[in-house]
């Protein structure tokens, strides 16, 4: 064993001694690799652009004649405690981690903790937001029609829908018995009507509502009985006569008796409430039959108005019809009364409204007056809608007596408000006094306000003269032609009436042209106008 070891000492020597430089060469190899393989490590945040070493490329890991050459072996320091399978990916991780890796990894030694990170000031708290209040309840949620295996229901919008907008609706449904709510629809949808489709025939389900915004989820319409799934051939529907249409008025002591027809197959179920309240039997009779239902309250009192609701259902779908009764009686006499003046032949009277109006509104007063000679009221006023009025044309000397009756739709108070004091109409001492009117002198020349004018006339037709004159004493008229006074000729009519004068000339001839003159005499003076008249033949 000793004598083959030595010659292999020998060798090795010799070896070393025969290729001194590529031992110097080679000798410095390994530590580029763990430069290479510790570089990264060590301080890749601080040279994040540095470019890993280029000799794990240019000579990959060791060959065996590396391994064979002791001498460089023994100068190298001692091997890392890795073996060198280990060195060998370390390499080309370092040699292709990118850059921005290498900046975003905090640094450290390898085999050495990480970093503590820097702590970074505690953010300030946010003030919290005001949450948004979710839509209100769907209104008016109804059946509108039901076959053998589906169900249509319609309702209106909420009337909240908070500051998002309506997403949509969603429809849920539950076997009757059940506890399971099943939303029927996938998506929400903005319809206010959906029909529920692939239902079982005699089934019984309850179907709710729910409107969705970002806000939140409203709380579910439901409808307050369970759906049959069954065909209705013929909807519930109310016939509500004209008359109930309104409010319906009855007096205290008389019989309500109303008949209401409807109609709806299979045989409606008829429900009766009062403001929202069930029916007082023991003042109400309800009598249904198939087609209609009887409402009889034998003797009406004022409690028993109100507003009843009639709902007439056939399994969901159902009509509803509101009646407004209302029972009146005579109201109470007025207040307070008073006598607030007494002037001359007038009094002024004041009251105030009766504190019982016998549930109907005070239409007026009627206000009396009654004279303490006769005894006797007589009328004054009707239907006054104030509760002050005057009162006057009394007669002097006469002491009176006042009252006041309220008046609503039933009829008078059955009692009087009478004023506490009376009214006497003193008598007073006047002395007349004539107006001295000035007497005006009526005596006047006479003028004329309107003259004649000139007139043009065709032969054989007959023409008028006009013209107006005043003066008192009324003037004396003479009509002149060419200055001479016409007198009894039949051919001239002359009139005065109100102080327009006419003068007719009957078919005249070319004879009768001139100048006419109308002249007005009178004591104090005397007036005149002329005029022209041209006759023309026919041929001209």
């Amino acid at each position: 064993m000793t004598g083959k070891t030595a010659p292999a000492a020998a060798k090795k020597t010799a070896a070393s001694k025969k290729a001194p430089a590529p031992a110097s060469k080679k000798a410095p190899e390994p530590a580029p690799k763990e430069e290479a393989a510790h570089i990264p490590k060590e301080e890749p945040a601080h040279t994040p652009k540095e470019e890993p070493a280029p000799t794990p490329k240019e000579e990959p890991a060791p060959t065996p004649k590396e391994e064979h050459a002791p001498a460089p072996a023994a100068e190298t320091p001692p091997a890392p405690e890795h073996p060198p399978g280990a060195e060998h990916p370390a390499a080309p991780a370092a040699e292709h981690a990118p850059a921005h890796e290498a900046e975003a990894t905090p640094a450290h030694e390898e085999g050495s903790p990480p970093a503590a990170p820097a702590e970074a000031p505690a953010p300030e708290p946010e003030p919290e937001k005001p949450k948004e209040e979710p839509p209100s309840i769907p209104l008016s949620l109804a059946v509108e029609e039901v076959t053998e295996n589906s169900v249509t229901l319609t309702w209106k919008a909420p009337e909240q829908t908070g500051k998002s907008s309506l997403d949509g609706y969603v429809v849920e449904i539950c076997k009757d018995g059940s506890t399971d709510w099943t939303a029927v629809n996938k998506e929400p949808f903005l319809s206010t009507r959906y029909k529920i489709q692939d239902l079982g025939s005699g089934e019984k389900v309850h179907v709710r509502v729910k409107a969705i915004s970002a806000s939140g989820t409203s709380i579910p319409a439901t409808l307050e009985q369970p759906i049959l799934i069954r065909e209705i051939t013929d909807l519930p529907r109310i016939r509500l006569p004209r008359q109930l249409r309104q409010v319906y008025v009855r007096h205290v002591g008389e019989a309500v008796n109303l008949l209401i027809p409807f109609q709806g197959k299979p045989q409606p179920q008829v429900t009766w409430t009062k403001d929202n309240q069930p029916l007082d039997t023991s003042r109400v009779n309800i009598r249904n039959t198939e087609k209609d239902t009887i409402f009889f309250i034998r003797t009406a009192q004022r409690s028993d108005s109100g507003k009843y609701q009639l709902a007439v259902r056939i399994n969901g779908a159902e009509d509803k019809a509101i009646l407004d009764i209302q029972i009146i009686e005579r109201p109470g006499p007025p207040q307070n009364l008073k006598l607030v003046d007494v002037w001359g032949f007038n009094v002024a009277l004041e009251w105030s409204p009766p504190a019982d109006n016998g549930n109907s509104e005070i239409k007026g007063y009627t206000v009396q007056k009654s004279d303490k000679k006769s005894g006797k009221w007589f009328t004054v006023l009707e239907r006054c809608t104030r509760t002050s009025c005057t009162i006057s044309d009394l007669i002097i000397g006469n002491t009176y007596s006042f009252r006041v009756f309220s008046e609503n739709a039933c009829g008078m108070s059955e009692t009087a408000a009478v004023a506490s004091g009376v009214a006497h109409i003193k008598k007073t001492k006047t002395v007349y006094q004539p107006q001295k009117i000035p007497e005006r002198d009526m005596m006047e020349p006479p003028k004329f306000t309107q003259p004649l004018t000139d007139r043009a006339t065709t032969r054989g037709y007959s023409t008028h003269l006009f013209c107006s004159v005043r003066g008192f004493p009324q003037p004396k008229i003479i009509w002149m032609k060419n200055k001479m006074e016409i007198r009894e000729d039949p051919k001239y009519i002359a009139m005065i009436e109100q102080g327009v004068c006419s003068l007719e000339i009957r078919k005249p001839s070319p004879f009768d042209a001139g100048v006419y003159t109308c002249k007005a005499v009178n004591p104090l003076g005397e007036a005149s106008v002329d005029c022209k008249l041209d006759v023309k033949s026919k041929f001209d």
